[in-house]
């Protein structure tokens, strides 16, 4: 009888009952044997001790290539913290057949519908609507819907169209918006297959009332969006960034929203927890602030354990996953993830 597979689990920054529901985590303790670690990062010597004998990885635990070499039985690496970290060697993984993978796609519907939450706020002044009558200034009908526009059938631009760019893209379809989408990682052809246009980034800042922000960050496009880009957007257009701060030039972002050019709606921040006398706290009417929560729910927490158990069972039966992410040597290496806090 042979023994049953060695499992590490080395998830901080979650925990297995942040992401496992009972169904989930009776089905890792039934994959093998399970070596945890969540009050602490595995010690280096645990990993080196256990790291011959072990078929599976649960964790962002740094695997260079020396490391490699000794993991001897390693089948796959799931990095649960859904960001491809630079501590892999990613290349060494592909030579050696061993499948480095990360459930990405679990918090895209919940950012999702937040995001389109916040995009019809801004467009209609709902919650700007509710803080000037909790004040004693609200004003009625026609004139309490100065700035306002109507959100179905307002053009929409993506930036990014990954697995939350996709998922936003769903959610429209019943408010009938023309979208464009600006994504040079990917072909036309399937930008498409979903119903949207592929542009120019100045065309779809240019054409959009309503811009969804949803790109990574790589080494190449921080800060990417600055003043002169910023500048294009129309009069009144709605900004959402859900995606990484360092994409965006914060401050003219900021300048923007301020003079009441634009309106913003911003999840994610240079700094995080955001200083006490930041200027986007005092930035008007036109921003929209939400302290990195989009993605925080439950229900995409508990997505990541059941499409990393998932997999996990394919690769052990010598199948490929069907759920999480693979990480390309050729596209981790221009990533620039970090750490995502508290979502």
């Amino acid at each position: 009888m042979s023994p049953q597979p060695l499992i590490l689990v080395d998830p901080l920054p979650r925990t297995l009952d942040s992401i496992c529901d009972a169904e989930s985590r009776a089905r890792l303790l039934a994959l093998g044997r399970l070596v945890v670690s969540e009050d602490r990062p595995m010690p280096d010597e645990e990993v080196e001790r256990l790291l011959p004998e072990a078929s599976i990885l649960i964790g962002q635990t740094a695997m260079p290539r020396a490391r490699l070499d000794r993991a001897k039985n390693l089948k796959a690496i799931f990095n649960v913290e859904t960001n491809f970290l630079p501590n892999i060697d990613y290349q060494a993984c592909q030579e050696r057949g061993i499948w480095v993978l990360s459930p990405t796609s679990a918090f895209a519907g919940v950012v999702a519908e937040s995001g389109l939450a916040m995009a019809i706020d801004l467009c209609r002044g709902i919650s700007a609507a509710d803080r000037a009558f909790r004040a004693g200034k609200e004003r009625y009908g026609l004139a309490a819907n100065e700035g306002c526009f109507q959100f179905s059938g307002a053009p929409v631009g993506l930036i990014g169209f990954g697995d939350l760019g996709r998922a936003v893209r769903a959610l429209l379809v019943p408010f009938r918006n023309p979208v464009t989408v600006h994504d040079p990682w990917l072909p036309d052809e399937l930008i498409r297959t979903h119903g949207c246009r592929p542009a120019p980034l100045e065309e779809v800042l240019a054409t959009s009332k309503v811009l969804f922000v949803l790109a990574s960050v790589t080494t190449t496009n921080q800060g990417f969006l600055g003043a002169r880009e910023l500048g294009l957007l129309p009069d009144g257009a709605a900004l959402l960034l859900l995606s990484r701060a360092a994409v965006v030039d914060f401050p003219a972002l900021v300048g923007e929203v301020s003079s009441g050019r634009i309106k913003a709606a911003i999840d994610v921040f240079p700094e995080e927890p955001l200083p006490a006398n930041h200027p986007v706290r005092t930035a008007g009417e036109g921003v929209l602030l939400s302290a990195h929560r989009t993605g925080g729910m439950p229900e995409a927490l508990q997505l990541i354990g059941r499409m990393t158990v998932a997999d996990a069972e394919l690769v052990l039966r010598g199948l490929p996953p069907q759920l999480c992410r693979r990480a390309d040597p050729a596209l981790a290496s221009r990533l620039r993830s970090k750490p995502v806090g508290k979502t």
